[in-house]
């Protein structure tokens, strides 16, 4: 859907370019569709390219939601370095000849960090720690540990291996990688944590998201097609994109819309959110499962 003179409502999916913080990215949606209402569903690291799923006016109640689905990655590992940021924003902190590491072990190191792991965040991260941001932290030098989280890699695949030589002049090797994992997981510390197994260390050098949950890079517009056309999916199409849809009767639909928790299909247990529509396919409310009733989260209607 594009939309010209009125204020959009819905999902925008962004290729975002590398340079531009997530925010960077949502100051500049607010221009282009002339209104503060605007958000991110799930940061992007400046390096990274790909999938920025925003939201416009009522789609920002989405986006906290969005931002719990799987996400897919493209990106490039280097082995023999190891930088502050495990990155290449950051700078070198050890190099190590990474000449002599065999395939086999690269696969023995990433069937590791696959399936339900547990990880530890980059410390230059946006998570806070104590109330402060771990960047801020990392910045001055501080001592600090972030506590490991529960993630999920559920697909890790090596799809080049390249020799090279660092600008130091230390053999490295670059693998070619697609991730596909849970929300919350640091592609940046599944590179540093493979080096670290393989004794060479490791860092992203480059990286581009190509899914977050339904949305991929071929529905994707970059900043300059976006400030041609506003490309915009509306809410109603988004939500039934992104959930399981549980369509409801007109008197269903209205006590859920006055916040009444009714009963909830046994299909949506332990499911999360649910896009909820009434006869007519007007999407109503996101409601999620709870002790079989069903409890609404946000009201669209």
């Amino acid at each position: 859907m594009s939309n010209s003179g009125t204020t959009p409502d819905g999902l925008v999916i962004v290729d975002k370019p590398s340079g531009f913080t997530s925010h960077d990215v949502v100051a500049k949606m607010r221009g282009i569709a002339k209104t503060r209402r605007v958000g991110h569903a799930g940061t992007l690291d400046p390096m990274a390219t790909g999938v920025l799923v925003l939201g416009v006016e009522r789609a920002t109640k989405l986006l906290g939601h969005l931002a719990l689905t799987e996400k897919e990655y493209l990106g490039t590992i280097r082995l023999g370095q190891n930088t502050l940021t495990d990155d290449a924003e950051g700078e070198i902190t050890s190099s190590t000849d990474a000449s002599k590491v065999t395939r086999e072990a690269v696969d023995k190191g990433i069937a590791k960090l696959s399936g339900d792991i547990m990880q530890v965040p980059s410390k230059v991260s946006a998570i806070k720690i104590d109330g402060k941001r771990s960047y801020a932290r990392a910045r001055k030098g501080e001592d600090f540990e972030i506590p490991a989280r529960p993630v999920t890699i559920s697909a890790f695949t090596v799809y080049d291996v390249r020799d090279a030589v660092a600008e130091d002049g230390t053999p490295v090797l670059d693998l070619v990688v697609s991730v596909v994992c849970s929300s919350g997981t640091y592609i940046r510390a599944i590179a540093r944590d493979l080096g670290a197994d393989l004794g060479v260390g490791g860092h992203l050098t480059a990286l581009r998201r190509t899914r977050v949950g339904p949305y991929k890079l071929d529905t994707a517009k970059t900043l300059d097609q976006l400030q041609e056309e506003l490309t915009v999916m509306p809410v109603a199409e988004a939500a039934g994109r992104a959930f399981p849809r549980w369509d409801v009767d007109e008197k269903r639909g209205r006590l859920l819309l006055n916040g009444v928790r009714i009963d909830m299909p046994e299909e949506y247990a332990g499911v999360g959110a649910v896009a909820v529509f009434d006869p007519e396919g007007r999407f109503l409310v996101l409601a999620e499962e709870s002790r079989g009733k069903a409890k609404s989260l946000a009201v669209f209607a």
